[in-house]
């Protein structure tokens, strides 16, 4: 099936085309009107073909579907970048000019190739009774971290007051990533929910005994500590330090596109709690929710992040707003870093989920000697 999507998915070439070269399909209200034809014929032709061997899961129509919309991101991206043209020279004009920011071609490249690809994968997964629900969950949180800066960002920044109707296309690809999550959160778990006795074991230790979880907390307050004062230079804060860091560092954060300050809000106001949490989740034993909920935050950090740091490097970016040469490995390592951390998290909550399971109180357990007193074993053996 997910070859059946990749084929089909290139079709879009040929409407694209279609409509670049027909007038009559240019004008702002019938690309609307287009965009909506196209999605509803997409979803309707993957219903007629899947009727009698229905999907076990109705989020095969969402990732077959936006399959579809990522060759035309990605077609937007190359053609922005002169890597080819002919396909979307009417909707730079009349569909979406912002588009053409280093932000979104960044957007469209991740979209055109990193979503594409998972679409795929998730599909095959689906398709053959495979579980996706990781790998979903970092799609949902990538999407929507990509959805989310990006809609807001048009509304805010300098595109806020020529909004065209192709606008109101960005709509589903809001809505329906939330869905998908909260289906995904509800879909049973891939691993075990409750531990025994190796999982009390584990939850026994203090975080000094765990020296992986111990570097984990230890990168994370660097990271609140980065999203903070990122945070405070978006919001304009007269500190010396932050007028300092603007202007010598990333004067990128002040594009006037808007995308940036909304990124660093998103981050200050929804990403920092969200740190502040996964330490309490180290820190504290049978947190079931930190596996889940690092990989959707994991995806939409690795997303926010990867837009972010080709926007301030791409030659659309004015030069004013780039990196400035003297600091660029020192906020290209920053950026890269602050990337990294939510996926090394959910890696660590994902690949030994012990020391997030409800431990369950087994006969005998109480009487082992080595569950209780691990941290003292510790001890005694450094001793």
């Amino acid at each position: 099936m997910e070859r059946l999507v990749f084929l089909f998915s290139l079709m879009a070439l040929a409407v694209l085309h279609c409509m670049n070269t027909t007038p009559e399909f240019q004008e702002p209200v019938v690309i609307l009107q287009i965009g909506i034809a196209v999605l509803v014929v997409v979803w309707f032709f993957y219903f007629l073909i899947t009727r009698r061997n229905p999907p076990k899961d109705t989020l095969f129509y969402v990732f077959a579907e936006f399959s579809f919309t990522c060759v035309i991101d990605l077609v937007s991206a190359m053609e922005h970048d002169g890597f080819i043209s002919g396909f979307m020279e009417f909707y730079q004009k009349t569909g979406e000019p912002y588009l053409g920011t280093a932000y979104a071609i960044m957007m469209c490249y991740w979209d055109g190739i990193v979503h594409f690809i998972m679409y795929l994968m998730m599909i095959q997964r689906l398709w053959n009774s495979k579980s996706y629900r990781t790998l979903g969950l970092f799609w949902a949180g990538s999407l929507f971290a990509n959805m989310s800066v990006f809609v807001t960002g048009i509304v805010v920044g300098k595109f806020g007051s020529d909004i065209r109707p192709a606008f109101w296309l960005n709509m589903p690809f809001l809505m329906l990533p939330i869905w998908g999550a909260i289906k995904l959160f509800n879909q049973p778990k891939n691993g075990p929910t409750l531990g025994g006795y190796r999982a009390h074991y584990d939850q026994s230790f203090s975080l000094i005994w765990r020296p992986t979880d111990l570097l984990l907390v230890l990168l994370l307050l660097g990271a609140m500590t980065f999203t903070l004062f990122r945070g405070l230079v978006a919001l304009d804060s007269p500190l010396e330090a932050c007028t300092i860091y603007l202007r010598q560092y990333e004067p990128y954060l002040k594009d006037p596109v808007g995308y940036p300050k909304v990124m660093m809000l998103h981050f200050l106001f929804y990403m920092l709690p969200m740190l502040g949490a996964f330490i309490y989740g180290l820190v504290v034993p049978g947190c079931t929710w930190m596996p889940d909920w690092t990989v959707f935050v994991a995806g939409g950090v690795a997303q926010c992040q990867w837009a972010h740091i080709g926007a301030s490097l791409h030659p659309r970016t004015v030069t004013p707003f780039r990196i400035p040469d003297e600091a660029f490995l020192a906020v290209l390592a920053a950026n890269l870093l602050y990337a990294v951390i939510p996926s090394l998290i959910a890696m660590r909550c994902t690949s030994n989920t012990n020391f997030f399971l409800t431990v369950t109180k087994l006969p005998g357990m109480e009487g082992m000697p080595w569950v209780p007193d691990a941290d003292t074993l510790v001890e005694k053996k450094h001793n």
